[in-house]
């Protein structure tokens, strides 16, 4: 990609982007996501700051995951992409990677987004899933959503708030990397970048597989 290839379209809509906060990124996550289409606006931003604020104090976890790269994440709207079998595996898209580090470059980001900090933040936000999916964080981010779904008595039985473990985990990444803002706001500014090459990228740039 080069200067050329950011149209004065591209720019201004990157511009909107980066007026937004970074819990407004949380809301549109939520807001994109299967169950949440009719929620009260309020609501959705109030789950996206409490998962944001989660996210943010969680402490940092070592990758346990094997770590490969490959060069296909473009075509597939990815940066990283996670998978449990045949051994839990971290797959980073060094195109995509590269892709990054060439926008916020060209978007004067490097503020926000130091150098090899993209890389990191991929490897953080997978490893820090495993406690948000399967670890004690998981009940922990439910009470702190307090999606009620049942009270019986003294036992109450929480929800589970689809996309808020993403926003978490975004938000973990963002803390543990030291980025100035939320790589959700990177991954945003990449579909808009990319879309007149390679299309519109759909759904997380972080894929997950069991």
């Amino acid at each position: 990609m080069t200067a050329a290839l950011l149209d004065r379209a591209a720019r201004a809509a990157i511009a909107e982007l980066e007026a937004a906060d970074d819990v407004e990124f949380g809301v549109r996550l939520l807001r994109n996501t299967p169950t949440h289409e009719r929620r009260d606006p309020a609501l959705l931003r109030h789950w996206a700051a409490t998962a944001d604020a989660f996210g943010a104090g969680l402490e940092p976890v070592a990758a346990t995951a094997r770590i490969v790269e490959s060069d296909r994440g473009l075509a597939k709207g990815l940066l990283a992409r996670y998978t449990s079998r045949p051994v839990p595996t971290v797959e980073l898209f060094t195109d995509t990677l590269a892709l990054a580090d060439e926008l916020i470059d060209l978007l004067g980001w490097r503020h926000w987004y130091p150098a090899g900090s993209v890389r990191a933040a991929a490897v953080a936000h997978e490893a820090v899933h495993e406690q948000l999916h399967h670890g004690p964080r998981k009940k922990d981010l439910k009470r702190a959503l307090g999606h009620v779904v049942l009270r019986a008595g003294r036992h109450t039985l929480y929800g589970h708030v689809a996309g808020a473990d993403e926003i978490a985990a975004h938000a973990h990444a963002r803390t543990v990397c030291g980025l100035g803002r939320s790589p959700l706001l990177l991954t945003a500014a990449l579909a808009t970048a990319a879309e007149p090459q390679h299309g519109s990228p759909h759904g997380s740039p972080h894929g997950r597989e069991k």
